[in-house]
């Protein structure tokens, strides 16, 4: 009697999908095998097939939770704060935080889940990169907002700022994967946000 391929009995997706997300983010999308999901997942390849697809709809649904989880400071710092500076100081002090969390892996899934990657997987990369592109443009907006109140010279080039702190946040999430520490990373944030222009 052949056994059973479905789910096992208290297969709990949610778990599940965040020991997969843990998965990927710790050893990047091409480097994580099937194997390696499906032992971190407690479950059997064709479980792991009837639940939640292939390996690539597998990663966009952990990208996704990870967006509505740990990622989620982001958006919310440059949506709350009421003006840029204070939005990029937070979003700063929060990736601090995050990335050196020993909770979950070290740094961003956005940022290093394609570090390394071959053609099989540049599909994976461009979304990734879409996703780091509009992370800046969303800086981006925001500084031109405080141009347009004076918090910000005119002659600000907010394609550079922004580019300037996106660059951070990813030296920041590489760092805390070499073993940076909250406050290592803290330090880093205070001494960017030295760099932000004086008001006008």
């Amino acid at each position: 009697m052949s056994k059973p391929t479905g789910r096992p009995r208290g297969f709990d997706r949610d778990a599940a999908l965040e020991q997969a997300l843990a998965e990927f983010w710790r050893h990047g999308y091409e480097a994580t095998s099937i194997a390696g999901l499906t032992q971190a997942m407690n479950i059997r390849p064709p479980s792991l097939y009837a639940a939640f697809g292939d390996k690539r709809k597998l990663f966009t649904e952990a990208l996704e939770h990870y967006q509505r989880t740990h990622g989620a400071f982001t958006v919310r710092a440059l949506a709350e704060e009421p003006t840029a500076r204070q939005a990029i100081e937070r979003l700063l002090r929060e990736a601090a935080a995050n990335y050196a969390d020993p909770a979950h892996p070290p740094g961003c899934l956005v940022i290093t889940a394609t570090v390394n990657y071959g053609p099989e997987s540049a599909e994976v990369a461009a979304e990734l990169r879409g996703m780091r592109e509009a992370g800046k443009h969303a800086m981006a907006v925001r500084m031109k907002e405080d141009i347009g109140t004076g918090r910000l010279p005119a002659d600000t080039d907010v394609e550079a700022l922004a580019t300037f702190y996106a660059a951070t946040v990813q030296g920041m999430s590489a760092q805390a994967r070499d073993g940076a520490t909250v406050d290592d990373l803290d330090q880093v944030a205070t001494l960017a946000m030295r760099a932000w222009p004086a008001p006008a």
